[in-house]
């Protein structure tokens, strides 16, 4: 399979004196799914719009197919409430002209793996929300795009759902179209092949979940209290403890002592920690960690 990439150049969206995006480079392979994550108002959004042509750029190019190639799911579920499962599937195909078989063969497949088939007749406002996005997920690759865009596809649904989602979205890329897709759970997107991580609008790290989490710089360590003093800007709650970023060459004598004896409470960290490090990096002026080649 040839492997085609879309993605965007150097982008930059401003709305009036309000920059959305800055600078922000990101590839999209074909057959593969690539994460956005970021906080709100971190850009994800506007980026996916202007990858799916939805978001005109203020400067930067944009790679993507035509509009007919392209799938689309908006923040909401991308369905229509006063029609039932089967009319929005026919509307989709309609528009994007799917022949009758092709959409037989989707109902038959697709709406039976994810719980959809059983209500077919049932108006999409009736729908629970995971059932909605599931749909909404349906629609967006029934004509079988080369870019299939997803904004938060799994934000807010039940675990169960979530797992039918995920296993559209890899169906989608198995079957050779470039994923793009922004989430709010980092556990999620550590199952992307590459992962691009903004905030307010610039490119915080980006790579592979391997390549953010392995250049983390400096220490991270579990500790039973919140650490006092300048340490305590470099510390965040995980469960029922605390995580305490050291600088490389830092000490802290602020920091107490780590719950394990052994290891100091020393803590490899995961793609959650090496965001938090990066964005501490930025903020409090130290080199920016987590960026990956």
């Amino acid at each position: 399979m040839t492997v085609t990439t879309w993605g965007a150049d150097r982008l930059t969206v401003r709305f009036g004196g309000t920059t959305a995006l800055e600078d922000v480079s990101l590839d999209v392979p074909s057959g593969e799914v690539t994460g956005v994550v970021g906080g709100d108002g971190a850009g994800k959004s506007t980026l996916l719009r202007a990858l799916a042509g939805a978001q005109p750029a203020t400067s930067g190019t944009v790679r993507r197919p035509v509009d007919r190639e392209i799938g689309y799911l908006a923040a909401s579920s991308g369905t229509y409430p006063d029609l039932s499962v089967e009319e929005n599937l026919a509307f989709a195909a309609v528009a994007y002209g799917v022949p009758e078989r092709q959409v037989a063969q989707v109902a038959s497949t697709f709406l039976e793996r994810t719980g959809l088939a059983a209500v077919q007749g049932r108006l999409a406002g009736n729908l629970s929300g995971g059932m909605r996005q599931k749909l909404g997920v349906i629609r967006a690759m029934l004509h079988r795009p080369k870019l299939l865009v997803l904004d938060e596809p799994t934000t807010g649904v039940d675990p169960v759902s979530r797992a039918d989602l995920w296993w559209l979205i890899a169906r989608a890329a198995a079957e050779g179209a470039a994923v793009v897709l922004t989430t709010t759970y980092l556990d999620e997107a550590e199952r992307a092949a590459s992962v691009l991580v903004l905030d307010t609008g610039r490119v915080l790290a980006e790579g592979t979940a391997d390549e953010i989490t392995s250049t983390v710089p400096g220490t991270i360590r579990r500790v039973p209290e919140r650490p006092t003093g300048e340490a305590a800007l470099r510390a965040w709650r995980r469960g029922g403890s605390w995580l305490v970023w050291t600088p490389p060459g830092d000490t802290d004598a602020a920091v107490p002592a780590g719950s394990d004896e052994h290891d100091n409470g020393v803590r490899r960290p995961d793609l959650q920690d090496a965001v938090i490090v990066a964005a501490l990096s930025r903020e409090l002026t130290v080199p920016t960690a987590g960026r990956a080649s």
